[in-house]
Parts: C-alpha cells; structure tokens; sequence
C-alpha cells in the first residue's frame, strides 16, 4: 500500500486515509441475530433500541464491542495473553473499520467487602499519598492509609551464595499498613451464635452439628472420629472445656486418620473461611438462611467502621483525618479539597480535584468514597466506570454504553445527555443500548431491532434518523411518542404501613404511612433516600418480598427452569410416569450424558487462544443419557421438553397426560411477566438483563407475601413492555397484595395511585419527604422535580 490516494478518493478531493469512516457488519449471527448486516458511521451517537430480548446487546456487545476487544488482545505476547480473558470470534462474516472499545456496563462493581467508591475509582489511592506528604504527625508511607495493607514485622537468618561460600545473615523488616487489626479492613466484625451451631444435648454420632453440609456420613464424620480430640458418642454438653476449645476453635492441625493424611480445623475458623469470606448474596438459599440465623455483623468497636487503625486515623491536615475525608459527601470533599494550596504536592490535587468534579458533573456527588461498591446499583455502578473517561484525551475511541439513563431521575437525564454528546464531539464513536424516548431522540443514528424477543427477533427492522424511525411504523417508532395518561380514579387503601423515625443512610428522621392494597411508587432524584426508606426501614416481620436489581448468579448449566424451580415437578412427573429415579432426568445428576457430564458440548482449552466448543458426538447436544431418552411424557422425552418455549410448555403442562399443575402454575406466572417467548432450557448466561429482571420477579411471585417491593422493574423494558409491567402490577394490586415501586419512569408514576416524592436533593440535601398524594395532585402542585416533569410528561 502506497500513502498515494486512489483515482476515487483523489477525484473526490479525499485522502485514502479519510474514507474509513463506517463500522460495518456483515452476517452476524452472535445468540438470536439472524445473519444481519448495519453499517455505523463512525464518531457519531448511535441508539439501539428494541424490545428487551430483541439481540442490541448481542450486536453491540456480543458482536462489535467482543471482537474489537479480541483484536487488541491478540496485539499483546502469547506470554501475556495467558494471563488475559479469552475471546472467541463473534460469529460474523465481517466486521470492517472496528476502533478500540471501551464498554462502559451495568456490570456490577465487586462485591467483596473491601471494595469502596474510593478505591474503585483511585481516589483512596490519591488521598493516602497526599495524607502521606501533608498528614500531622508522620504515620508512615501511603500504606500507613490503606485498609488493605496489614502491619506485619519478622527477623531471622538468611542463607545466601556468595563467592561459592554459604553465608548467614540476620535480616528483619517491618510493613506498617492501615488495616485496623480487629475487623481487618471490613469496618464490621461478626459474632457467632454458637447455639445455633450445634444441639449439646447430642453427641456428634447422634447429627449434633446444624452446619449444613456438614454430616456425619461423610469426610467430616471421618475427621470428627478420628481426631482424638473429643469422643464423638459423648454428648457435647459434657464435654471438658478443653475438648469444646477443640470443636469450637482449634487451629488448621495435622492428623492421619484410616492412614490419610487430613486437616482438622475448629468450626468457628471454619465457617468465617467458608461462609463469612464470601458475598452473602451468591450463596445458595439454604446456606445463606443459615449464616443469617448464625452470624451476627456489627460495627468494629476499634475503628467505629472506619476499617482504619488509631495511627492512620491520628494523622491529619487541617483537622480532617482520612477518615473523615472518605466519610464526606463527595461535594463536600471536593470543596475541601479545593482549598488546600500546598504546592509540593500541587500535581496531585489537581488530578484529585478533577476525579471528585467529574463524581459532582456525572451526579453521583452526594456519594462518600467509603460507600462499599457492593451496594451501588446497576445505574451507579455504570457511572462510576464512565468517570474515568470524562475527560480523557483520547479521540477515535468506541464508547459502548448498557442503558446510562438506569436509576436516573427525568431531572438527570439531561446531564446525562449532554456527556454523552461531549464524548462524541471529541471525535468519538457513542454507541448506546437505551429504551427511553428522552435518550434515543439525541441520536445521530438508529438501529432498530426486532420485531420481537428471543426467535422471534434478531433482525433489522429500522436503521436511519430518529425522524425516519417515528415514520417507520416499528414497534418502537409507534411508541416513541407514547405517554401515558394520569389515572381517572385512584384505587383506595385497606390500611398503612407505618414507618416512624426512619434514619438509615440520608434519610432525616422521615416519618410516612405507605398505604396498602394500591400502587405506591416511592420516586425522587438519585441519592434521595428512595432505597433506604424501601429497603432499610420498612419494619421486619411485615410481610414484605423484596425484589431488588441484584443480578442472577448461575453457570453455563442454570436455566430459567432450574432457577425457577420448574424442573422439579416435571422430574417427578416423569419419574411417576416411567416408574424410575428423579435423578434420571437431571443433566447435573444421574441423566446426565457421560461423554460431555451434561454440558451438551465438549470444552477444549487452546491455552493464550479462545477455547473451542464443539457440540457432543454422543448425546448431540441433548445433554442427557440416551437410556433416558427413552422414557416420555405426553410423548415428549425430557431433551424435547427443555426445547419448548415456555408459552408452549404452559399449554403442554396444563391438561391432558402430561398435565402437571405445579409446572403450568410456574409457566404461567412466567407468561404473565412477558416471557413467554423463552426457552425453559435456554442457559441463563445468554439472557439479557431485562429478561433475567422479570424472571427475578416471576418467581417470587410464588410467595405468599401481602406487599411486593420492586426496585426499578422498567430497567431493560422497552416502552411496549412497560405497558405489560403496569398490567401486571395491576393485576397483582386487584387480587389484593399491595405493590410498592421505587421508580423514576414516568407511565409507572402516571399510573400510580399513591405516590411519595423524597428530596429535595440528593445526599445530605434529600432524605425528606416532599411530597405524599395522587399523582393528579403531584402534577398540580408542581412545587417538586418530579412534579414538574411529570407535568410535561403527560402533557398538563
């Protein structure tokens, strides 16, 4: 290739250089696309839109924003690509004129409990260097400031080669970290209810012990006897003090026990390494009941939470510890910040002053760097990723955003808007996966996609204008401009949930009575309270199901029918029908196909290059034993059950040979929630967000609780299926439960019949309650955000 420009480009006055202006793709075929082709005009703002299920995030993320990761991978050594995720090719013919990607998600941050605000963003690591060079008295070098970093010390003689010759010498060091020694960095420490542990009035033969997985029958019951520690016949009450600081709390120790070497360890260091060191929220159901009936968290009473010890605490600048510093509201700190002048250390307070401005410009000002990363939500998380990038000198780059208006007020949108724009008009590609009307009317450019979810979408069915997409007669373009109308008549309550004194977080001794047997949506701007009025003050033993954004945990091998609980009925009413084991017809158990163990593909692992899944020569996908596919119900074996959508099964599962009545109530509620178009076999790994929420939702609502609390159910939804979510809440509020929303879409709010406002602001500005009534009267009133821009919403 020559640098001279071809005939075209210089009869068109053009450089060659300039005419890569598209990103194209050919073919793609990534989960449901069906071999679609776009081409994306580079640095302008795309908006992909389409019911949820529809492939956006298939094209954007599984296809464009996958292989230009792949590609840049493949720049680096073999040596370093081992060390790096691996990416298969997307399934696409071609994908042209790709630029670095930079996926901006709603991925949640980690939740292990050391993981801040602060840290997460280097804040923390900004402030510990800074209390390092500026903090009296002198502690210590910025590891004196970090929670992570644990003080330790040691000498002892070292052997070394010198010259051919052995030489001992004495060495000693010391590390002096922050880490408070009592919680160890968490800022909580835990107590054991070791009544709840074990039954003494047993003897360990007799199934004393109440952990679960910790039986008798198996290794533990081996260890437990032949220890010699304690006599396993002896009930535990009468056991000496010596033999129960054994059971309780005895170190990692070597034994032999049947001639194998083992290791026994007392049950209270064993649960904190097996339970308390891991997320509450991944564990299964029984476990997770299990520690919050055991284990107990409170405040570490060393460092009053601040996970800090006394020195890194002593250590201050102008009367504000790091401590203190990471407890400020964010535009508190920012303030402070700004007013230290010390020119020693002036490069660094101005990188800190911009990181804390873009917290304040992207508003999540009213966040403090201590905030565990855990509890932020999809919307925070999302933008507490994009401040990184906020004002970033890179041009050319491909910024690919998961619905950036999540957990946003209408009062937010705009900000949000407007950084989307700038980062376009440095010379950036914007593509963005979004459903509300006020984000896709500020594209450049459209991709449309559907027409429905799962099978039924995957294909192109607008690319243009927004102009063009409202003249399109899509799904989306007829409800572009959709708004819903506020409520003739409001429903009248049956009673009151009544909270008093409510002061978790932000909230300012709130007082409020939430009616019940009507729609409630508690709403405000982001960081008002809403979720710690909902969530953390609502009183306990009250009958309430909350369903939260916490996103669903499963492997390859979970599908909406084992998360459900769906394939237990219908494993037994096979095993009824056939005079067989349950078991059988498990793909994780003793059906499964002994080839793949009931994957249904082979894994092979190419090291630094992406692994290959081929589909089983045996089983041919189906993952089962092909002595189990003999065996039918209604004349379907269980390999073409798990085929079926779940419309199809609802109506398989309801009458004839193979009617199962707690399978079709189950399907059905799956139907009600508007998926009916899934799979029930389908991997939950491959379902997109809004779909994984409404599946959340469909199974609780098999409880029997009197009021539901939903947090957010519109995220994912495109505008059609909100108009099925308020049809469903509905219902659920007419067969008498009471329903309470934390919400900021506006047709939720029109459709309301009781709505409480909280601010006025956020962070330490909110946390009051602004306003309590119809939605009629909010829009009346108008003295609030919300007020007014329900008013323009519906047109009043």
């Amino acid at each position: 290739m020559t640098t001279r420009t071809t005939t075209e480009d210089r009869a068109a006055g053009r450089h060659a250089a300039d005419s890569h202006d598209l990103i194209r793709v050919h073919g793609a075929r990534q989960n449901n696309l069906k071999n679609i082709d776009v081409e994306l005009p580079k640095r302008r703002l795309t908006v992909f839109t389409g019911v949820s299920g529809s492939g956006k995030s298939s094209l954007v993320f599984g296809t464009i924003a996958a292989d230009s990761q792949r590609l840049i991978n493949e720049t680096y050594s073999a040596f370093l690509q081992g060390f790096m995720p691996t990416l298969a090719r997307p399934d696409v013919d071609v994908l042209d004129g790709l630029t670095t990607a930079i996926i901006v998600d709603q991925q949640r941050m980690g939740a292990d409990p050391r993981s801040t605000v602060g840290t997460a963003t280097d804040a923390n690591a900004m402030l510990r260097i800074l209390f390092s060079r500026l903090g009296q008295p002198y502690v210590g070098s910025p590891q004196a400031f970090s929670f992570n970093v644990a003080s330790i010390s040691g000498a002892g003689a070292v052997e070394t080669e010198k010259g051919g010759r052995t030489v001992k010498e004495r060495r000693s060091f010391s590390v002096t970290g922050g880490m408070c020694p009592r919680c160890e960095g968490r800022g909580s420490v835990s107590d054991i209810d070791l009544t709840q542990l074990y039954d003494d009035s047993k003897s360990l033969n007799e199934g004393a012990v109440s952990i679960p997985g910790y039986s008798m029958e198996g290794w533990y019951g081996r260890i437990f006897r032949g220890c010699g520690f304690f006599d396993a016949d002896k009930p535990i009450r009468r056991f000496t003090k010596r033999e129960l600081d054994d059971l309780l709390y005895k170190e990692p120790t070597k034994i032999k026990v049947e001639g194998i070497n083992l290791t026994y360890t007392g049950l209270v260091p064993q649960i904190q390494k097996s339970f308390l060191s891991k997320d509450v929220d991944a564990m299964q159901p029984h476990i997770r009941a299990f520690v919050e009936r055991v284990v107990t968290f409170g405040v570490c009473p060393e460092c009053h939470g601040t996970r800090l010890t006394e020195a890194a605490r002593s250590s201050k600048i102008d009367g504000i510890s790091i401590a203190d510093a990471c407890a400020m509201q964010i535009t508190d700190l920012a303030g402070w910040v700004a007013g230290l002048t010390e020119p020693s250390v002036k490069p660094l307070l101005a990188s800190l002053r911009h990181l804390l401005d873009s917290f304040v410009a992207i508003g999540l000002g009213y966040l403090s760097l201590e905030r565990p990363a855990g509890t932020l939500s999809g919307g925070e998380a999302q933008r507490v990723k994009m401040i990184r990038h906020l004002g970033s000198s890179l041009t050319d780059v491909t910024y690919v955003f998961d619905e950036p208006s999540a957990g946003l007020h209408p009062h937010d949108i705009q900000r949000m808007n407007d950084l989307l724009l700038q980062l376009r008009d440095k010379g950036n590609t914007v593509l963005v996966v979004e459903h509300k009307p006020e984000m896709i009317v500020i594209a450049d450019h459209v991709v449309d996609l559907g027409p429905g979810a799962g099978s039924a979408g995957g294909e192109v069915c607008f690319e243009g204008t927004v102009e063009g997409l409202r003249a399109s007669g899509t799904l989306t373009g007829r409800h572009l401009d959709d708004r819903a109308r506020l409520k003739d008549t409001v429903r009248t309550p049956t009673g009151a949930l009544r909270i008093r004194g409510a002061s978790a977080h932000n909230l300012r001794d709130v007082d409020v009575d939430i009616p019940l047997g009507v729609l409630v949506v508690v709403t405000g701007v982001a960081g008002s309270g809403k979720s710690s009025l909902v969530h953390g003050s609502i009183p306990a033993g009250a009958g309430v199901i909350s369903i939260d954004q916490g996103a669903i945990r499963g492997s390859r091998r979970s599908n909406p029918a084992t998360y459900t609980g769906l394939l237990e009925p219908i494993r037994k009413a096979f095993a009824k029908a056939n005079g067989v084991k349950p078991a059988l017809f498990s793909a994780n158990s003793e059906g499964a196909c002994p080839n793949c163990n009931g994957n249904g593909v082979i894994y092979t692992d190419l090291a630094m290059m992406a692994g290959v899944a081929t589909v089983c020569e045996v089983c041919e996908g189906r993952r089962f034993d092909a002595s189990v596919l003999d065996y039918h119900l209604g004349g379907r074996d269980i390999s073409e059950v798990l085929t079926m959508s779940v419309a199809q099964a609802c109506a398989f599962f309801a009458a004839g040979e193979a009617k199962v009545p707690a399978a079709h109530l189950i399907l059905q509620r799956l139907v009600d929630v508007g998926l009916g178009y899934l799979t029930i076999g389908q991997p939950l790994t491959t379902l997109s967000g809004g779909e994984r929420q409404r599946l959340k939702l469909a199974t609780h609502m098999g409880g029997r609780a009197g009021t539901y609390v939903l947090d957010e159910p519109t995220t994912g939804l495109h505008l059609a299926d909100v108009e099925q979510l308020l049809g469903l809440l509905d219902r659920l509020v007419d067969s008498g439960t009471s329903v309470i929303v934390v919400e900021h879409h506006q047709a939720v709010m029109a459709h309301a019949d009781w709505i409480i406002d909280l601010g006025p602001g956020a962070g330490h500005d909110g946390g009051r309650i602004v306003f309590e009534g119809t939605p009629a009267a909010l829009v009346a009133d108008r003295s609030t955000l919300t007020g007014r821009h329900l008013a323009a919403y519906v047109g009043a």
